[in-house]
């Protein structure tokens, strides 16, 4: 596993997350809504990989919200498990990102998800282009190799 790492091709983030008793239900196993903060923390530190971090956005007048989500299920995550949490950016646009996401334990897939960002000015939250130094670092984690 190499957390905190764009890798591969096409580039690849991945952060490894332990999951904890606040984490799970009695029984041990990971609350669904867990997921939803572990693929935040993935996509966050992403963008702090290549120097973006959400503070430095904000100071510079843009955010990033989520549009919306889909979360496909597929197994349960329990309490102690080291997984795999990923970002793969698969569409950019002038004023969104897409990610497909990733929860792993080791090889089995547990979690699949396609999650669209809208970049916002942070003064009003309005729907505005992503900065264009920003915009050409996101393209290039999307584009294909260069022959």
């Amino acid at each position: 596993m190499l957390g905190g790492l764009w890798v591969g091709w096409p580039p690849m983030f991945s952060i490894p997350i332990r999951v904890y008793w606040e984490d799970t239900d009695a029984g041990g196993v990971v609350y669904h809504a867990r997921y939803v903060a572990f693929l935040e923390r993935a996509r966050s530190d992403a963008l702090r990989a290549i120097g973006q971090g959400q503070r430095s956005l904000q100071q510079a007048g843009q955010v990033f919200a989520v549009h919306s989500m889909r979360l496909d299920f597929l197994r349960p995550a329990r309490l102690d498990d080291l997984l795999e949490v990923t970002a793969e950016i698969t569409h950019l646009g002038r004023a969104s990102v897409v990610f497909a996401q990733r929860i792993l334990r080791g090889e089995e897939l547990l979690l699949a998800a396609e999650v669209k960002v809208a970049s916002l000015r942070a003064a009003d939250f309005r729907p505005c282009p992503i900065e264009g130094g920003l915009h050409r670092e996101l393209a290039a984690l999307q584009a294909g190799p260069t022959p």
